[in-house]
């Protein structure tokens, strides 16, 4: 059995207005004390839950997550059965808005507004689940969800090697470090969260949510939801 805790990256040096996908930059200092804190939080309860940790860390490509999952490396290094690393994965990425990508929401639309092939971008399609940017290279947040879906269910599928005494006996928990929005659309796609709810939650720096499935669907066993208010950046 295997228990995903999904985390959102910590609080980055993140531009202002502008769509947060591809930005390179790093934790804050606040961000790093941050998620340090949650991920000793996390390992009080980890060290009485019964799981054991898998190894590999998954961890989308940008800094901001990497470091997450370095933090969350080093502070829970004593409760890993053996030496742990973090891996980067382009698929655990938040939403891409392609060719776009990094430019002001201002801009964007002014780019837009310069295309006399292009009909001016809706109302609220920053946040708009199945909308897609019209240039090469850019995704919809469903389509972002699904690209993420499609990494966790590989975790959750049995491993070749494991026997069904194995599996029935085996409590696993898979650390994935993402992003905001591409977590909560994946978790539409999984059936762990309505459609409905994508919009009204988000998740909090650098705090795990843990999940475990089982036939009946899925049980959170730590962290909760963040109710989330206009203001709040999609990531």
């Amino acid at each position: 059995m295997v228990a995903l805790a999904l985390i959102r990256h910590g609080e980055y040096s993140q531009l202002a207005n502008t769509p947060s996908a591809l930005q390179p930059y790093p934790l804050t200092k606040k961000g790093i004390a941050d998620v340090r804190e949650q991920a000793r939080h996390f390992g009080e309860w980890l060290a009485t839950s019964g799981y054991q940790l898998n190894a590999e860390i998954h961890c989308s490509t940008l800094l901001r997550a990497w470091q997450t999952a370095e933090i969350y490396r080093e502070e829970l290094t004593p409760l890993f059965a053996e030496p742990p690393r973090s891996l980067c994965f382009s698929a655990l990425c938040e939403r891409s808005v392609g060719a776009l990508a990094n430019l002001s929401i201002q801009e964007i639309e002014r780019i837009v507004a310069l295309d006399p092939r292009l009909e001016p971008l809706p109302k609220g399609w920053k946040s708009a689940s199945d909308f897609k940017l019209p240039f090469d290279g850019a995704e919809s947040l469903l389509e972002a969800g699904e690209r993420v879906a499609a990494h966790l269910q590989a975790l959750l599928e049995p491993q070749p090697h494991e026997t069904a005494q194995q599996l029935k006996q085996s409590k696993q928990l898979q650390l994935v470090v993402g992003h905001g929005a591409s977590i909560r659309h994946a978790g539409y796609h999984l059936n762990v969260i309505p459609f409905s709810d994508i919009k009204r939650l988000s998740m909090f720096h650098g705090h795990p949510v843990v999940f475990e499935r089982h036939n009946q669907g899925w049980r959170r066993l730590y962290g909760n939801w963040k109710q989330r208010q206009p203001a709040d950046p999609l990531d």
